[in-house]
């Protein structure tokens, strides 16, 4: 059996905005996030993923997102973030029960890695760090 060894943790604290409307969700991977040096931004909904996501001071560097929220598709929310500017590039892990390859194939369409649930916490880490390490440099934030 290999023992998983997490990365070490960034030198910059990066930014996590985690919307997914099931709290256990947050409950499992806030800890696991914040012990990697992450700061974790929750949404329950559409509505709170935009306001978090409408602060430039503390816009994320990576987002997960559940597709099936109480007020509407991730999949809306995830083609927003691909017709701005500022966030084109984001890196946005889909994590949700979908089945249905459509909806799959649009979220895929707009350069989203799939995971779905159930899925192992650490396989979500490491898809994360890997999502960050080939996130092309933006040429610096102005801050």
């Amino acid at each position: 059996m290999t023992r998983f060894t997490p990365p070490p943790a960034p030198s910059v604290a990066r930014r996590v905005l985690l919307v997914d409307d099931e709290p256990h969700i947050g409950l499992l991977l806030t800890p696991q996030l914040v012990a990697l040096g992450y700061h974790v931004g929750l949404a329950r909904n559409l509505g709170e993923a935009r306001v978090a996501l409408s602060d430039p001071s503390a816009r994320p560097d990576v987002v997960l997102l559940d597709l099936h929220l109480p007020d509407g598709s991730g999949v809306d929310l995830l083609r927003e973030l691909r017709g701005r500017s500022e966030t084109k590039a984001l890196p946005v892990i889909v994590v949700t029960a979908e089945g249905e390859d459509d909806v799959l194939k649009q979220a895929r369409a707009l350069d989203a890695q799939i995971q779905t649930k159930p899925f192992s916490p650490k396989k979500l880490l490491a898809r994360l760090e890997a999502a960050l390490a080939r996130r092309a440099p933006t040429g610096g934030d102005p801050a």
